[in-house]
């Protein structure tokens, strides 16, 4: 029978009438610690209601006692119904709660909105913080990987020198084939159009101020030096450093370097050097080729669109273009065959055993060369502007 007793003084403290329009809840009692057991209980099965009711009331007028933790029980009903107001059309009210109370109410309302704030704000602080930090580590984990594969080449390249006969030419000329022979339709036609698009430019601003001819050391200075190479490198890069990360990621999910090395034999000797050799000798090619090709094709636009004659033109570029010049770019062209084979074998090792990691670390590769192409692009001239080439 006590417990019986106890049951029902406590349901007094809050009981609730579903109307028409929402929920009517009726409070009364002391709303203290005393009775946090009973109160907790009552707001925890009301708050499952309040939060799919369009409106809500609470009178409060029959509270005897109220302290801080009945306001925070008030505040969690309140806040549960408001958690649902979804389209903005919902309304809270308490009426009838003392004014000494409301006070301390307003009060601990206005302490777990400032809460509230804080733990977002620090929610969003953390999670940037954890981004940043993430992106920091992948960076350096990634420069560590570059750094082991340049180190691994060297190591390779040293014991090839040592022991010539175990260089695979074979293999080389083959993937200079691929790097160097076939690609020349493609990157000639690039350059040769780019070529034509600085001439026009040039002349078409340069006309302006009566100095068409300076459209020639334009196109002339800009392709052997800066244009010329860094356009064949990043087409490069596109074309046959995804290729390596393909082909090297295809081998690792079929487990053919895992054979490679159960029969003893170094996979950098024999799949990494050999692609990397031919970039190192196709490359500085496909720009002489490239800067050539873009040279015809400024040439071609200052004939028919300038009206300058191809003697003219060539005139012209030899006063505005020096032996530095070419030689600028031509020095440029091996080191970013070296990072552009580098980044594409780092990559292709990356892949895991599925489709999607093999397409994820190609479009690295593509991303992550160009990238440090251009980055490399632009330390050589600070260099060469240092040094006064």
């Amino acid at each position: 029978m006590p417990m019986r007793i106890g049951v029902v003084s406590a349901k007094l403290l809050l009981r609730s009438t579903a109307v028409d329009n929402g929920i009517e809840a009726t409070a009364a009692g002391s709303w203290t610690v005393s009775q946090a057991q009973a109160l907790e209980q009552l707001v925890d099965e009301m708050s499952v209601g309040v939060a799919k009711a369009r409106a809500l009331t609470i009178d409060m007028r029959d509270v005897t006692a109220f302290d801080t933790f009945g306001a925070c029980l008030l505040d969690r009903l309140l806040a549960a119904h408001a958690d649902g107001n979804v389209d903005g059309q919902r309304s809270a009210s308490v009426i009838g709660l003392q004014e000494r109370f409301s006070i301390l109410l307003s009060e601990v309302q206005r302490a777990n909105s400032k809460a509230t704030l804080e733990a977002q704000f620090n929610g969003r602080l953390r999670k940037s913080f954890r981004y940043i930090l993430s992106a920091v580590v992948d960076v350096a984990e990634d420069a560590l990987a570059l750094i082991a594969m340049f180190g691994a080449i060297g190591y390779a390249l040293l014991r090839v020198l040592v022991r010539p006969g175990s260089v695979r030419l074979t293999s080389a000329v083959h993937h200079l084939d691929r790097v160097g022979w076939q690609a020349i339709p493609i990157i000639t036609l690039i350059t040769f159009l780019i070529g034509a698009i600085i001439a026009q430019q040039g002349i078409f601003h340069f006309r302006k101020f009566g100095a068409d001819d300076y459209a020639v050391d334009l196109v002339g200075i800009l392709v052997l030096r800066e244009i010329g190479v860094l356009l064949v490198a990043i087409m490069v890069a596109g074309r046959s450093g995804s290729a390596y990360t393909a082909e090297l990621g295809s081998m690792k999910m079929r487990e053919e370097i895992d054979a490679l090395c159960t029969m003893g034999l170094d996979p950098i000797e024999v799949l990494v050097l050999p692609r990397v050799i031919a970039l190192v000798c196709g490359l500085p090619i496909l720009t002489f080729i490239g800067s050539i090709a873009a040279l015809y094709g400024g040439g071609l636009v200052a004939w028919l669109y300038g009206g300058m004659s191809p003697a003219v033109y060539v005139a012209r570029l030899r006063d505005a273009v020096t032996v530095t010049h070419f030689e600028v770019g031509m020095i440029k062209a091996p080191f970013m065959a070296l990072m552009i084979g580098v980044v594409a074998c780092v990559e292709g090792f990356k892949v895991q055993g599925s489709a999607e990691s093999l397409g994820l670390q190609t479009t690295a590769s593509v991303v992550r060369s160009i990238f440090l192409v251009i980055l490399l692009d632009g330390l050589f001239a600070m260099f060469f502007a240092s040094i006064g080439m």
